[in-house]
């Protein structure tokens, strides 16, 4: 078979052929991204767990895979007419980096909202980047119609075969890296990668379970297979952006109404204690939206049979935002505590709580001081303080102490 011929398993469906044969045309082009072992997620689940590293890929996330394979098979006219995309930023730069290695011309539609790293990184691979609209559906709509106006190709995000076929190759490499697989966890938009994992794997390993995972406040999936057609959502609210998809399409919802195992879906606790998790313990810089699969399993590790597999989709997150999401991170694993406390309007009344604090071995990162306010007693001031511990049990610790020295404590 020819590199980037394509020839397909079922009616519709992308199979393990055609992501066998979009391997063979990303040879040399993409990273085969390393598999690392985590023994802090395999201790909580019982059994091996490797983190497929694609935050590690060329871009900074698998999304090259399935925009090469696309562009590749464009035809010598379509090339020439140039290509059109709308992406949050990992799709857009996959594109920019794939037409600057094919010769093709690309210009890009990206949210104001997007991350800087991510238009600055697109327009440095020489795609033209434009910003409009407060979503990935403006984007979308802003790409249809310059496709229309001028000739040039729309390159969807997921809704296309050789889209599929190309993001489908991490779960050949999945494969090969892990041969006794019993579960791969995949975070999951519009579900471009889901489906081709679940073509590539349950191609080689048919009974291998594909977990989908979904931002709770973006979750598409579970709404359209209950419907049985693409259902878009009403609105989303997520730091996840890269996997921020009102709905799927009619080939993604069809390859994971068939071939994919469970959708699950994470809250936003559970993404930023990931988050924080990759940072400290796998030293893997991960975006909100990469991290999803590691939040599944952190959030329920008795769900997920052993050995496990979860894609690391993507690591380019803005700076300003790692800062958002790493306190964000503390205080939902419990090392940020927020307290307010009523104390005597005395001299040294203060000075005794940060006394007491520091005996805890709490730090002390934010305090004020209220004196006045409808809700304090005569001869009362209010102390807010947020402090840093060492975790659940030590805050708890600390809550016990400050009720022993009698102080009147609340959440803050």
């Amino acid at each position: 078979m020819v590199a980037g011929e394509v020839q397909r398993d079922g009616v519709g469906l992308v199979g393990g052929r055609d992501v066998e044969a979009a391997a063979a045309l990303l040879d040399g082009v993409v990273r085969r991204t390393p598999l690392e072992h985590s023994r802090a997620l395999a201790d909580r689940v019982g059994g091996p767990v490797w983190l497929k590293c694609e935050n590690l890929q060329r871009t900074g996330s698998f999304k090259i895979r399935g925009a090469y394979t696309r562009l590749a098979r464009l035809s010598a006219d379509e090339r020439a007419r140039g290509v059109v995309a709308a992406s949050a930023g990992n799709h857009a730069q996959g594109v920019a980096l794939a037409a600057q290695l094919l010769g093709i011309r690309a210009t890009v539609f990206m949210p104001e909202n997007a991350p800087l790293p991510k238009v600055a990184a697109t327009r440095g691979y020489g795609a033209e980047a434009l910003l409009g609209g407060d979503s990935l559906t403006d984007a979308l709509a802003s790409a249809a119609e310059h496709a229309q106006r001028t000739g040039a190709v729309f390159i969807h995000p997921f809704e296309h075969p050789d889209v599929i076929a190309g993001q489908g190759t991490v779960g050949l490499e999945v494969v090969d890296q892990c041969p006794d697989l019993a579960t791969v966890v995949v975070c999951t938009g519009g579900g471009g990668l889901v489906s081709g994992v679940a073509a590539a794997v349950k191609a080689r390993r048919p009974h291998a379970r594909v977990v989908a995972v979904q931002a709770a406040a973006a979750a598409a999936f579970p709404g359209s297979l209950a419907a049985g057609r693409p259902v878009p959502l009403s609105g989303m609210t997520t730091m996840a952006d890269g996997i921020a998809v009102g709905a799927p399409g009619e080939l993604t919802l069809s390859h994971v109404r068939d071939l994919v195992d469970e959708v699950r879906t994470v809250s936003e606790e559970d993404l930023s204690r990931a988050l924080l998790f990759c940072l400290e313990r796998a030293k893997l810089v991960v975006e909100p939206a990469g991290v999803a699969a590691v939040a599944a399993v952190l959030a329920d590790p008795a769900a997920f049979a052993p050995p496990v597999v979860a894609v690391v989709s993507g690591g380019n997150i803005d700076p300003v935002l790692l800062l958002k999401v790493v306190q964000h991170g503390m205080a939902a694993a419990g090392r940020y505590l927020s307290l307010r406390l009523r104390v005597p309007d005395r001299p040294g009344s203060l000075a005794a709580v940060l006394a007491e604090l520091a005996a805890a071995g709490a730090n002390v990162l934010e305090v004020e001081h209220e004196r006045t306010g409808t809700r304090l007693g005569l001869g009362e001031v209010e102390v807010f303080v947020v402090l840093e511990t060492r975790g659940p049990q030590h805050a708890e610790e600390l809550l016990a102490r400050l009720d022993r020295a009698g102080y009147a404590v609340s959440a803050g």
